[in-house]
């Protein structure tokens, strides 16, 4: 029993070169991809969040102007959804005027502002998610290459002996599969993880639109 348990870890060690250096490259490409998906899985978390906060303190408060000034002082503190209500607002807000045709430029300069900051926060949640998807594409292939490099060579040393059999092959043929088992073990987890957080960045995506379109009316409104 503990033969048979030992077996793929001696397998692993008895591989060539180039089996092996696969193996540690899909190693290394799996623990890159886990420490992306748990430290986006966190972002994506507190930015969730911060949309359900924010928009809470607006239901509570009726005047934007209240709302503004209870921001941070400092725009670098602000969250993103602070952020994009706030860069609106200071927009809106910049110059002053009772003309009806101003107010409505002023709304609009606004709803840009605050697509440019929506979008600006999209594209940080969205990084080093095209990390994972070449992850997942790619890891596969490299395990594959290695399987293929292992049994080309385990069938080269075929040359030298004079009676070929199951036990002369089988060992070089199962280190060589092991790199296809190493490739899916880094492959699987970051394409699971790669559609559902883009899954989770769309959902946010989506929240700040309507927060924008929301804004964007009552801006619209102001007297």
């Amino acid at each position: 029993m503990e033969e048979n348990s030992l077996s793929i870890v001696g397998l692993i060690f008895s591989a060539g070169l180039v089996v092996q250096l696969v193996m540690i490259i899909l190693v290394l490409m799996s623990i890159y991809s886990w420490t992306v998906i748990m430290s986006k899985k966190k972002i994506l978390m507190d930015a969730s969040n911060d949309v359900k906060n924010f928009h809470q303190e607006f239901e509570r408060e009726s005047e934007l102007s209240v709302l503004y000034k209870n921001l941070p002082p400092l725009a670098s503190d602000w969250t993103a959804m602070e952020d994009i209500f706030g860069s609106g607002y200071k927009e809106f807000t910049h110059s002053k005027s009772t003309s009806s045709q101003l107010r409505i430029m002023n709304s609009e300069r606004a709803y840009r502002s605050m697509n440019t900051s929506a979008s600006n926060e999209i594209d940080r949640l969205d990084s080093s998610l095209s990390i994972l998807a070449m992850i997942a594409s790619s890891s596969p292939y490299i395990g594959l290459f290695g399987t293929v490099w292992g049994i080309m060579h385990s069938f080269i040393g075929l040359a030298s002996v004079k009676q070929a059999t199951i036990a002369i092959v089988a060992p070089g043929i199962a280190e060589a599969l092991i790199a296809t088992a190493f490739g899916l073990f880094a492959a699987i987890p970051a394409t699971i993880a790669y559609n559902r957080l883009v899954s989770h960045v769309e959902e946010i995506g989506n929240k700040y639109t309507a927060f924008v379109e929301e804004i964007f009316v009552i801006l619209q409104r102001q007297k």
